[in-house]
């Protein structure tokens, strides 16, 4: 059998998304490549080449690094208070078991045989 050739010029058939992300996904790729080729043969719009001029500038650059930063504050605030939850159910589950020791039940008086 012969191998099917691809015209260079035709864009490459891409498998369908299974999600709306990956869609998603899909659509921004196409944008971006399509920018790379305006950009390339001097054809692109003035609101591509100042998006991408925007995306190189510092202050983008430090605004991004602060979001990312944020995020990373955000996960260790959660993992900090999932952290302090499970101590404090190891705290109650061992005074739970101290107090079943010491023979109280339900953090009462002591059982007394004196009935």
């Amino acid at each position: 059998m012969a191998a099917q050739k691809v015209p260079t010029g035709s864009p490459k058939k891409r498998a369908p998304a299974k999600t709306l992300e990956a869609r998603e996904n899909q659509l921004i790729a196409l944008a971006v490549d399509l920018a790379e080729k305006q950009l390339s043969a001097g054809t692109a719009s003035s609101q591509v080449i100042t998006h991408y001029l925007k995306l190189g500038s510092t202050t983008e650059r430090l605004e991004r690094d602060r979001l990312k930063k944020e995020n990373e504050l955000l996960t260790a605030k959660t993992d900090s208070l999932k952290s302090a939850k499970k101590v404090e159910e190891l705290y109650a589950n061992a005074l739970d078991a101290m107090r079943l020791y010491s023979g109280r039940k339900d953090g009462g008086e002591p059982d007394s045989d004196d009935d």
